[in-house]
């Protein structure tokens, strides 16, 4: 079992930056993919990056590309998402997520079966 709990949210400008960070607990840290989703009001939560077991491979979202970077240190048993050029649209509910399936498939929440508690970026115009 991984618990994990996120920080690092807050209220930026647009243009500006933000840099998440989760932490896991417990648990084997390096034997899971790590994911950030967010959620907007009214919106399905939605995959923004995730980061393999060795961290040797990443996925975006084609919203964030180029502007967000997802990292990890199984030593810190840590994951960070930085976010750059923030827009008024990045703004929602950010997850961070471990599951114990395949990097190259896990894209859904139902793939993530541990949750953090999510951390509020609101990025104003």
């Amino acid at each position: 079992q991984v618990q994990l709990v996120e920080s690092g949210g807050g209220l930026v400008q647009a243009g500006g930056s933000l840099r998440l960070t989760c932490a896991a607990s417990e648990g084997t840290y390096s034997s899971v993919v790590v994911g950030w989703f967010r959620q907007a009001p009214g919106k399905e939560r939605e995959i923004v990056a995730s980061i393999s077991r060795n961290a040797v491979s990443t996925y975006y979202a084609d919203s964030v590309k180029g502007r967000f970077t997802i990292s990890r240190d199984n030593v810190k048993n840590t994951a960070s998402l930085q976010m750059n050029s923030l827009k008024p649209d990045d703004t929602a509910v950010y997850y961070c997520a471990a599951g114990e399936g395949s990097f190259y498939t896990a894209r859904h929440p139902s793939e993530y079966a541990y949750w953090g508690q999510g951390t509020q970026v609101t990025v104003s115009s």
